[in-house]
């Protein structure tokens, strides 16, 4: 059954009113039990703030699944709600109390498993990437698990200033939308409507001077684990699916990464960096592409989040568009000469006059704050 136009928007505003009324309601009850999240040295905000704005977005998934359910062919949403409450539980402990990177792990690892142990989830094929065509489920499951994780972090890592994980996010499940509505998954269509609805709502707030609050972890962990599951089901699409939708079947990870460019992009490069300086990849710093847009070229939270949030539709629009035409060999080349500008680009903001006094002015201001803590 196909939703109609009117019902895709009346989805749409459902899930916006729904969390643009949450979200007051959230704000009004952290801070009476004063549950905020207060800053430190790395933080881009300067008062106590809310962060828990993630419980709206568990809710209204929640109720939205009873309203989707007509369109769940494969019987899916009954392996998405344990990995959500899990991630959603482990999430706002997190955001009150703080836990331990090993447990958030472990909560990723199971929340992933009960995903891709459902059928509808398994790839089976690689449709020729790399020479590869059928695969073994020793080798799909433990990798399937892997992607959601990386992308559950990668996700989590690019919150960091106001607005940027709602435009990725809005930017991301846009796409996908558009990707399941012309391959008639329209229960995954109807996740992403909601998911827009959810982050375009939280964006008023998250960008508001007066009643501003943070999705905080319980978001993140859970925007992230959706995506990771959006991107398990685009790469495991089956052959009458696929026949749907115009790209090249060998071009499949190459979307992939274009779609999530920069919460991987930002990921590598951090995790790269900070091994390079003989430091842990989850030690914290301010080496995001979001914090070298602000610190060194003075872009404001919106501004920076606009920029990258152009950039990433640019980028994957750009790649939809000759993952139709070239072959994995094009697109190969493509994807590592993109990769080599980012780098360099960034590169070049990181190495400028400027940047090197910021990066002295950073650095006496954290020791001053350190010495302060002390």
């Amino acid at each position: 059954m196909k939703p109609s136009i009117f019902e895709m928007i009346i989805v749409l505003m459902s899930s916006f009113l729904v969390s643009y009324m949450l979200y007051p309601k959230i704000i009004s009850v952290v801070s009476f039990k004063k549950l905020m999240d207060k800053p430190n040295d790395r933080s881009s905000h300067s008062t106590a703030t809310p962060s828990l704005g993630g419980i709206a977005f568990y809710i209204v998934l929640i109720l939205s699944f009873y309203f989707l359910e007509p369109f769940d062919k494969y019987n899916t949403i009954p392996s998405l709600i344990p990995g959500l409450t899990i991630l959603f539980i482990i999430g706002l402990k997190d955001d009150l109390v703080v836990i331990s990177p090993l447990t958030k792990l472990g909560a990723e690892i199971v929340a992933a498993t009960f995903l891709v142990l459902h059928p509808s989830f398994e790839i089976e094929s690689l449709h020729g990437f790399f020479g590869l065509y059928e695969v073994s489920k020793f080798i799909t499951v433990p990798l399937s698990v892997f992607i959601v994780i990386v992308i559950i972090n990668s996700f989590n890592l690019i919150d960091g200033i106001d607005g940027l994980a709602a435009t990725i996010g809005t930017v991301i499940f846009g796409t996908f939308g558009a990707i399941f509505y012309m391959s008639h998954s329209y229960l995954l269509l109807g996740v992403c409507i909601v998911m827009i609805g959810c982050l375009t709502a939280f964006l008023r707030f998250n960008i508001s001077h007066s009643k501003k609050i943070f999705m905080g972890d319980t978001g993140s962990l859970i925007v992230g684990f959706i995506i990771g599951m959006l991107v398990l089901r685009f790469l495991a699409l089956t052959d009458d699916k696929i026949a749907l939708l115009p790209f090249k079947t060998d071009n499949y990870p190459y979307i992939v990464l274009a779609i999530l460019i920069v919460p991987f992009f930002d990921t590598a490069r951090v995790f790269t960096i900070r091994i390079m300086n003989k430091r842990g990849p989850f030690s914290p710093d301010r080496n995001h592409i979001h914090h070298l847009l602000i610190d060194f070229l003075h872009l404001s939270h919106i501004k920076a989040s606009i920029f990258l949030g152009v950039f990433n539709l640019i980028f994957v629009s750009i790649f939809l568009s000759i993952s139709i035409f070239f072959s994995q060999n094009i697109m190969f080349a493509i994807s590592v000469i993109a990769v080599l500008l980012l780098i360099y680009f960034f590169f070049l903001i990181n190495k400028n006059t400027n940047a090197i006094k910021a990066k002295s002015k950073i650095k006496k201001q954290f020791k001053k704050k350190l010495s302060s803590y002390l």
